[in-house]
């Protein structure tokens, strides 16, 4: 059994779930966790954990989003803390990509949703780009755990965020012809290690052409095996573990 990790079970990209379920199952992944990015995202990934017994749901707002009104956020973890589908706070973080600007408010939702990750003792899952060190330095004012969601920092990094308790996601983009963070990932343990798509986005090769889905796990999980030249059923059970470990499912 596989477990894609990160997914965007929203219906702006997603028509039909059972078909999607039923495809994915066909290639052995059998378990999901959906992520949220917004206030919005979050109230329909509520919806959605009570519908699915397959599907499980982050909910927390992404920094691109960080106008999200925040108190209306911890109502909902708060009125839904008895949702056992609920497993995880994300997706959370910073994003300098496109600029700075509004870097005081990105931290200051991030933290705050970190607050209540460290409250209700759930892991996080954080998205960080062009914004490392801003990254490291608000993880740890709390004691969490969770996932480095689509990791693309250096080993040493990665290194750092295993000794605080983090774990790697890992997907498409290290099937990418010019991507080189296939080399870091086969230097982090296996025991340090879930799958994820991030779907519909950096579906792997050699599918880019098409959406990406819950499926394509299995291609991500055979990838990963061949960069560390073990059995594909090692990186599945280990990586299975991994998911119990973070998770609690």
């Amino acid at each position: 059994m596989l477990t894609d990790t990160h997914c965007h079970l929203t219906k702006e990209y997603f028509r039909d779930i059972k078909k999607l379920i039923a495809d994915a199952k066909d290639w052995g992944v059998h378990r999901y966790i959906s992520a949220a990015d917004s206030l919005e995202s979050t109230k329909e990934m509520i919806v959605l954990s009570n519908k699915y017994d397959e599907i499980y749901v982050a909910i927390g707002i992404h920094p691109e989003n960080c106008d999200d009104d925040i108190l209306e956020f911890e109502k909902l973890l708060e009125g839904n803390k008895g949702n056992k589908n609920i497993i995880a706070i994300g997706e959370i973080g910073l994003d300098y990509y496109y600029g700075k600007e509004n870097r005081l408010r990105q931290i200051e939702v991030f933290e705050f949703q970190l607050s209540l990750a460290e409250k209700y003792n759930l892991p996080v899952v954080v998205h960080s780009r062009e914004a490392t060190l801003d990254t490291l330095k608000s993880l740890k004012k709390f004691n969490v755990k969770g996932v480095m969601h689509c990791f693309s920092g250096s080993l040493e990094t990665a290194k750092e965020l295993i000794k605080m308790g983090f774990y790697i996601g890992v997907g498409g983009v290290m099937t990418f012809k010019n991507s080189k963070i296939d080399e870091i990932i086969k230097d982090i343990s296996l025991s340090r290690i879930v799958l994820e798509t991030d779907s519909p986005f950096l579906t792997p090769e050699p599918y880019r052409k098409y959406s990406n889905e819950p499926k394509y796990i299995k291609i991500i999980a055979e990838y990963l095996a061949n960069i560390k030249h073990i059995d594909v059923l090692e990186v599945e059970k280990e990586t299975e573990n991994n998911v119990k470990e973070i998770f609690f499912i």
